[in-house]
């Protein structure tokens, strides 16, 4: 081989070899990084930075969680028997409350009598429960400190609640967000197989040559398209039309999502499936149709049987699709984190959750690393459903 040649084939080969390594430890590293984040929230509690709940010195509470310190707050417990403790009302206060207990001249000027007077309130109010700054804190404060259950991912996943704002303790309960997106790639799904597999179907066995070049650029083209575009095809179309036909109070509902996605779906679904069922063999159609069998009794007892693994990694790579899309689904759904119970209810989604909050939670904070935790249960997803898909793709089921 010429020498010139030889030397252009392997800084051919260094630049594909440093390209693919430069490529996957690049992903591995957004990856670690995401579960780095992700796991850190197990480490901590919800509480607000800077601030400690104080109690009266004879509570005999040890620790409390924080869906049930959100609950105090809102006036939702009222009792220390219902978390543990003594039959006693419970008197919550913030740090603007306990000021407002005394009077300018005990406050002194600067608050600076504030630390002794909230101790001494403390220790006189045996069913106080306060949400202090730390700076307010006398260094030998003689009340009860009470710390916070760590999160566990239990909890976590389990939780019915998402509330990241929720004073003084934040609640992340993901599990109406798992819901939430799994609903509604659910319905899209329903909604974009049948249509899909119906025109894949078409364009495969029943189009003319010329129609099926003119179908299939104009189905990939969909594709393409920005999916904020859809999101505003939603917002003005479908969003005032599922509000009237069904006598809502709001149209954003995940039937609207499920509507947004499965359109965005379609041409996924209905390329990969067009091109499994064009890969059957001719053999096979010509023996079937030797057999005596008719064309439709072809595509339906051999063809689509033959392309069932390709249909089917179409519908999973559809979901995936449906699962982590974003701004549309944002645009569209309402945005309410709470268990749907059906499609005409607003839901809110993973993807949608992180983009709506991730620009509002502090650095490094809490909220912060609960985004980052619901990044990992959406990467299990998509990692899953690729997973299957690679599996149908080399064994045939």
């Amino acid at each position: 081989m010429n020498p010139l040649k030889r030397f252009i084939e392997k800084i051919t080969r260094g630049v594909l070899f440093t390209s693919s390594m430069v490529t996957s430890v690049t992903v591995l590293l957004v990856v670690l990084f995401l579960f780095k984040e992700g796991i850190g929230l197990f480490n901590q509690n919800s509480v607000e930075k800077h601030l400690v709940i104080a109690v009266n010195s004879e509570n005999p509470v040890s620790a409390i969680s924080s869906t049930d310190v959100k609950s105090i707050f809102n006036q939702d417990i009222t009792n220390w028997k219902q978390v543990g403790g003594k039959d006693l009302e419970i008197l919550p206060r913030s740090i603007d409350e306990l000021a407002a207990q005394f009077t300018e001249e005990q406050l002194g000027e600067g608050f600076k009598n504030l630390s002794s007077l909230i101790e001494t309130y403390i220790l006189e109010t045996p069913g106080v429960i306060a949400s202090i700054p730390d700076s307010y804190l006398k260094n030998d404060f003689k009340g009860k400190l009470i710390p916070l259950k760590k999160i566990s991912l239990k909890e976590f996943l389990t939780g019915t609640e998402w509330i990241p704002t929720a004073h003084p303790a934040a609640v992340f309960g993901a599990w109406p967000l798992i819901l939430g997106t799994l609903w509604v790639s659910l319905g899209a799904i329903l909604l974009a197989l049948p249509i899909g597999l119906i025109t894949a179907i078409y364009m495969s066995e029943v189009a003319g040559q010329r129609f099926r070049n003119i179908l299939k650029p104009v189905i990939e083209l969909l594709s393409g398209i920005p999916s904020v575009v859809y999101g505003f095809f939603g917002l003005v179309v479908l969003v005032p039309l599922i509000q009237k036909l069904f006598k809502l109070g709001v149209g954003e509902t995940a039937l609207a999502g499920s509507i947004v996605l499965a359109i965005m779906s379609l041409p996924t679904i209905i390329t990969i499936a067009e091109d499994a069922l064009r890969t059957t063999p001719r053999a096979l159609k010509e023996a079937s149709l030797a057999l005596g069998a008719s064309h439709w009794q072809t595509l339906v007892r051999v063809i689509i049987p033959y392309a069932k693994s390709g249909i089917i990694a179409a519908v999973i790579l559809g979901i995936g699709r449906a699962v982590g899309e974003t701004m549309a689904v944002l645009m569209v759904t309402g945005n309410a984190s709470v268990i749907p119970h059906t499609f005409l209810e607003p839901v809110r989604t993973i993807p949608a959750t992180i983009a709506a909050e991730l620009g509002e939670a502090p650095f490094g904070g809490t909220h912060f690393k609960a985004l980052f935790a619901l990044g990992i249960i959406l990467f299990i997803m998509t990692f899953v459903f690729n997973t299957l898909v690679e599996t149908v793709k080399t064994k045939k089921i």
